[in-house]
């Protein structure tokens, strides 16, 4: 079964400086028919105007995986890390027993974008970490590249979790498939451009949760930039 969370009926939240769209309950927008999807508990898409962010705060017992789509965000935390993400940058930060960090635009004239993605740990009171890795553009077209897992197998970051997450960048005309183990769920993340999933139609923003389907196939006419997490 494919389930589509249509973009527009996700949560929103805006203000001065920040437009967030939420696929699952975060914040002030709650919807118990979204407070997730298997270890799946956040996908929030922000756009960030030019020299502003988040501050300091704090997080415990999650796995949070950043992706950058538009711009750079600036990173630090208590841990001692500091860097800037950039398109192709894929940051795993690991909460656990609790962590404070930060997210800034450092552009003065570019805004920013990042989707914000967090996953339930397989254990709670983790030793808290930090990861940071970038995949080419080259490495992530028409093909689906693993990006984060389990075990940081072929390049990827670790999270503590059996979960996947794949990214592709399609070409018009091409398509890429991905077979589920037995007992295995997915979960679909459009990031930007035209997807068919099934015969669903897929645009920018768009999710959708897949269950008791062996084999899926994505494929654009248009191009498209999408996510693709294998989920126990």
């Amino acid at each position: 079964m494919i389930s589509i969370r249509d973009s527009d009926t996700r949560g929103r939240t805006q203000i001065g400086w920040l437009d967030s769209r939420h696929t699952f309950s975060f914040g002030g927008f709650m919807d118990p028919a979204y407070m997730g999807f298997r270890s799946l508990r956040v996908i929030n898409d922000d756009r960030v105007i030019p020299g502003a962010g988040f501050p300091t705060h704090g997080h415990r017992d999650m796995e949070i995986v950043t992706y950058v789509v538009d711009g750079a965000l600036e990173h630090k935390d208590s841990m001692g890390n500091g860097s800037i993400i950039t398109p192709g940058d894929v940051q795993r930060m690991t909460a656990g027993t609790g962590v404070a960090h930060s997210e800034f635009n450092p552009s003065e004239t570019e805004g920013g974008r990042f989707l914000q993605i967090w996953i339930l740990p397989e254990k709670a009171g983790l030793e808290p970490g930090y990861e940071q890795k970038n995949f080419a553009v080259e490495d992530r077209a028409d093909r689906l590249r693993l990006v984060a897992s389990r075990n940081g197998r072929d390049g990827a970051v670790t999270i503590h979790q059996d979960a996947e997450m794949y990214s592709t960048i399609l070409s018009g005309g091409s398509e890429v498939t991905h077979t589920f183990a037995a007992g295995r769920h997915g979960w679909v993340q459009v990031v930007r451009g035209v997807v068919d999933l099934g015969g669903e139609t897929l645009r920018e923003g768009d999710g959708a949760a897949i269950s008791d389907v062996e084999t899926v196939t994505l494929s654009s006419t248009i191009g498209a930039e999408v996510l693709l997490f294998d989920l126990a």
